[in-house]
């Protein structure tokens, strides 16, 4: 065991073992990732910069960074070399954004395959597929809704996790602006329009019918991928589910934070789990 530590020792401390370490980690273990973006505000925000875990999901196929180009076959047909746990409903995570593999994306996962979901300004219902028991065992009655001859949860993760806001930043809501997606532009969004009378709310008309909510059912092994920031977060609402092919890995704790506004470093956000920020009353 000796012999093998100070063999192990010797060949860390060369070069080429230091980059065939490191690469190892970067293929394997953990990842740095900048959040570019605010539509996590309040949960992470922009100018954190994070390791994550590439183990949590399964371990991806190895790519090399910036250009992600893939170093073995995708054997399994999943992207992934080892096929492993699936994200879990509530879990933050990072995947290949679906309309361009070398942009990644920090979102949550609100629905996983077989839920149904129906969005409406401020409010996203969901039907878990587990059922009614299933919905009626876990949330209280106040929450829960029953139309469409089934029963749905209203936010469920709002009061849970202090990060989910419905703000919009200098615009409308952004179930009007998902409205006018569909209406007027050829690329439209992955929800259906809806009318839900039991709802109430703004009515629309498209194609002479009255539409007040937008509905998806998540496909088999895709994951419906929505930011916490949900009046600013460009989601699964727009461009849909997110195959198990394309799931990096899980955010894990924050090594350097800065805040470009005020060009200060954000040092109590320096070497905290994501985890233990969740559950904690935004200061930003």
């Amino acid at each position: 065991m000796k012999k093998i530590l100070k063999g192990f020792h010797k060949f860390s401390s060369s070069w080429t073992g230091t980059i065939i370490i490191v690469l190892f980690l970067i293929f394997f273990v953990i990842q740095s990732f900048v959040i570019p973006s605010g539509s996590m505000k309040r949960t992470m925000l922009i100018g954190d910069f994070l390791f994550a875990e590439k183990f949590a999901y399964g371990t991806p196929i190895p790519k090399l960074p910036w250009v992600e180009i893939p170093l073995v076959p995708d054997f399994n047909n999943n992207g992934h070399l080892i096929e492993g746990d699936r994200p879990k409903r509530e879990d933050i995570v990072i995947f290949l954004y679906p309309n361009n593999h070398k942009v990644h994306y920090v979102k949550r996962c609100v629905a996983v395959g077989g839920d149904e979901l129906i969005y409406q300004n401020k409010h996203l219902y969901i039907h878990f597929h587990e059922g009614d028991k299933y919905i009626k065992d876990n949330y209280p009655s106040n929450k829960i809704k029953k139309f469409y001859g089934q029963l749905w949860v209203d936010n469920p993760y709002k009061e849970k996790y202090l990060g989910i806001q419905y703000e919009p930043d200098h615009h409308e809501n952004i179930f009007n602006l998902l409205i006018k997606t569909y209406l007027y532009s050829n690329d439209g969004i992955d929800m259906s329009p809806i009318y839900a009378r039991e709802l109430g709310g703004e009515t629309f008309e498209i194609k002479g019918q009255p539409v007040n909510a937008l509905y998806k059912k998540v496909k088999k092994d895709h994951f419906y991928m929505i930011g916490d920031n949900r009046d600013n977060s460009n989601d699964s609402r727009f461009w849909g589910s997110v195959p198990y092919s394309l799931i990096i890995g899980k955010p894990w704790f924050i090594y350097f934070s800065w805040d470009n506004k005020s060009k200060k470093v954000r040092w109590d956000r320096v070497g905290r789990f994501v985890d233990s920020l969740q559950y904690e009353k935004p200061r930003y």
